[in-house]
């Protein structure tokens, strides 16, 4: 369970407070793919961020690996929707930023970034500054620099909400090459349906806020899937159906 103050209200004592999750239970196993799906302000990236350790659940715990993270930082990769690329250091220097808060050696880290970079189409905009680079470059930047981490979880906030359709199913064909060559776990969160029925192993559809789980689904599992796939169609359909309940939900 989350809350927190009610806008524009004191946190201290007596002030009114939101609910923003309560009674969520969520589980991601080793390499496996799992998205939260539901409507804005359900509570999905305040899951998110206390899973990264940045709020603490004001009831229930989280675990990684059998160890509790209740506001531990640093125990997974944390990447947003914004790609929060500092504009005074260059794709090379933003790639490589949490390597060197790691300790990671500087030249070591540069040329493990140099690789990937290489590998997701940026090969040659090394010592490009941010504000030279298109939305879906910045965002490979930003995935690059996550996955540099060397963290097995990924959390993935919307990090492609803001992108255009074409850049939005690039971005999609990168993260279908990250699960089948970097075989890492992720906990993503989208508001685009088929995305997630692309993308994903198992689906949460949460309700309106205080956010609850009001369905888990499996995809049809790894490996090549097209938005015209009948599988996908029927559960896109599904999906879509429970969320036209959780808004029906609300309106009464």
């Amino acid at each position: 369970m989350k809350r927190f103050p009610a806008s524009g209200a004191p946190a201290g004592a007596g002030g009114p407070w939101v609910e923003a999750l309560a009674g969520v239970s969520v589980s991601v196993a080793e390499h496996e793919f799992v998205t939260l799906l539901g409507p804005s302000g359900c509570g999905k990236s305040t899951l998110c961020n206390i899973v990264a350790g940045l709020f603490r659940p004001d009831a229930g715990t989280v675990s990684l690996d059998g160890a509790l993270i209740d506001g531990t930082r640093g125990r997974v990769a944390y990447m947003q929707q914004k790609d929060l690329l500092l504009p005074w250091r260059t794709v090379l220097g933003n790639a490589t930023l949490g390597l060197e808060v790691q300790g990671v050696d500087r030249a070591l880290a540069r040329a493990e970034a140099r690789d990937l970079l290489r590998e997701f189409g940026l090969e040659g905009f090394d010592a490009a500054y941010p504000a030279a680079l298109s939305g879906g470059m910045r965002q490979r930047v930003a995935l690059v620099r996550t996955l540099l981490c060397r963290h097995d979880m990924l959390v993935l906030d919307e990090p492609f909400g803001a992108l255009d359709a074409m850049t939005r199913a690039a971005m999609q064909e990168y993260l279908l090459r990250l699960r089948s060559e970097f075989h890492r776990t992720v906990l993503f969160i989208t508001h685009d349906v088929e995305e997630a029925v692309l993308l994903s192993d198992r689906i949460y559809v949460l309700t309106n806020r205080p956010g609850r789980v009001r369905a888990v689904l499996r995809a049809q599992g790894p490996g090549a899937r097209r938005a015209a796939d009948p599988e996908v169609v029927s559960l896109k359909a599904e999906i879509l159906d429970l969320l036209r309940g959780v808004a029906a939900g609300a309106a009464r």
